[in-house]
């Protein structure tokens, strides 16, 4: 057992130490593409605003397409060879990016076509990946082993973005998708050296009959529990108007604010920075003033900080954008926090899994919307207007929170509904459902 041995899940697992690597090594490179996709876009192709706007929604419409059925799907089949496979799918489609400028043939529909493949195959790795985890490793190990892959993802997360610029500005925005498909090969690598084997799972045809109705229970849960309903609302709210904003970020500080790729990336790493401090304070604040309060507090108070990203100009007017941007990922990595304890805490444990689908698919549905309209709103408005009208939407969705029970409350609740009453929710069909309260 290895809770009864001394020493770190790094030092003593060999099979996590591997995963840990691999999946670090990926939030690197999904950076560094996070800035680079769109300098090659900007650099390269001389893609307009809205050209931007649709790359950064085509990442992220494969969620709102198929991320549900590719729930069922991962939990029908054995989660590794998901994984190799779709970190092979990535390595490739990223190489040809830099391969394709060489050749004469890269254009803007082969970038939205790469950014497709691989925000489909983003979708299959991260599902695989989250059922994979408590396969490998014991109960008593799990916090630790999260632990340590959320804190090496956002310090990979600040460090891609930081020198996903540099790379772009010293070898080249296309050349700079070679450091990409770097990091899948590392994760390629890693996964495969992985010792621990899954048994085969098999499944019956009643089961996907039952998978269907279970989609159906988590959507009538969150439409019928004001708790839930409230959060879910704002999370699509927030998305849709944070990649509003993030979908043209790249584009405004290059044409409007005049910045080099390598500040570009520089600059979005100061801002992400924000996300590792909301981290450290969420707890604390969260158990000095409640959590409720703490919800409004880094939720709406600190992301109204975010309106003075438009603002931007050259020289100290950058300080705008980075305390800006800083405090917009404080806010939502502290309330993404406080959130997901929450809903672990208050939600049945039978019902968590398709609460978490559920919201999932609604929340990360918003995020191609938002790029688009990022896009349509630059290309109809100018860039300083857009970036204006997307950033004043983050606070602005906070009204949901503000008029919800979480504003009369202190914390938020600790302790869920009877089982009972949840089961008659989901099992009530034909009839009206009183919100819960």
């Amino acid at each position: 057992m290895s809770h009864g041995i001394r020493g770190g899940l790094l030092r003593r697992h060999h099979d996590f130490r591997l995963l840990w690597c691999g999946e670090t090594a990926g939030k690197f490179g999904a950076s560094v593409t996070g800035v680079a996709m769109p300098l090659v876009a900007v650099s390269t192709l001389h893609a307009n605003t809205f050209e931007v706007g649709l790359l950064g929604a085509a990442a992220w419409a494969p969620w709102l397409i198929i991320g549900l059925p590719v729930g069922v799907w991962v939990d029908r089949l054995r989660r590794r060879p998901i994984m190799l496979a779709t970190a092979a799918v990535s390595l490739v489609l990223f190489a040809g990016i830099p391969v394709a400028a060489w050749s004469g043939r890269l254009s803007t529909g082969l970038l939205l076509a790469v950014a497709l493949l691989a925000g489909t195959a983003a979708v299959f790795f991260q599902t695989a990946y989250t059922a994979y985890l408590p396969t490998l490793l014991e109960p008593d190990d799990q916090p630790e082993g999260n632990a340590k892959l959320h804190g090496s993802a956002s310090a990979a997360q600040i460090a891609g973005l930081g020198s996903g610029g540099l790379i772009a500005e010293l070898a080249g925005a296309a050349n700079g998708m070679f450091a990409n498909a770097a990091t899948f090969l590392v994760s390629l690598l890693c996964l495969a050296g992985i010792r621990h084997r899954e048994p085969r799972t098999t499944r019956t045809g009643q089961r996907r009959t039952s998978l269907v109705g279970e989609v159906r229970e988590g959507l009538r849960l969150i439409a019928y529990d004001a708790w839930f309903r409230t959060f879910t609302l704002f999370g699509a709210a927030s998305n849709m108007a944070l990649m509003g904003y993030q979908s043209i970020q790249v584009v405004f500080l290059v044409r409007s604010v005049g910045l080099t790729p390598g500040a570009v990336g520089v600059l979005v790493a100061a801002t992400s920075a924000g996300g590792v401090a909301g981290a450290f304070a969420a707890r604390r604040i969260a158990h000095r003033i409640g959590t409720a309060r703490a919800t409004l507090l880094f939720e709406l108070g600190l992301p109204s900080l975010g309106l003075l990203i438009p603002l931007t100009t050259g020289g100290a007017g950058i300080v705008f954008f980075v305390t800006g941007g800083f405090g917009v990922s404080a806010g939502v990595v502290a309330g993404n926090i406080i959130k997901v304890s929450f809903q672990q805490r208050y939600c049945p444990p039978d019902l968590l899994g398709r609460l978490t689908a559920s919201t999932a698919f609604l929340s990360y549905g918003a995020i191609p919307i938002g790029a688009l309209l990022g896009g349509v709103l630059g290309t109809a408005l100018g860039l300083r207007t857009a970036m204006a009208i997307t950033t004043a939407g983050i606070p602005l969705a906070a009204l949901i929170l503000l008029f919800s029970p979480i504003r009369h409350s202190r914390d938020l609740p600790i302790s869920h509904q009877p089982k009972s009453n949840f089961k008659q929710l989901l099992t009530s069909e034909g009839e009206p459902v009183r919100p819960l309260r």
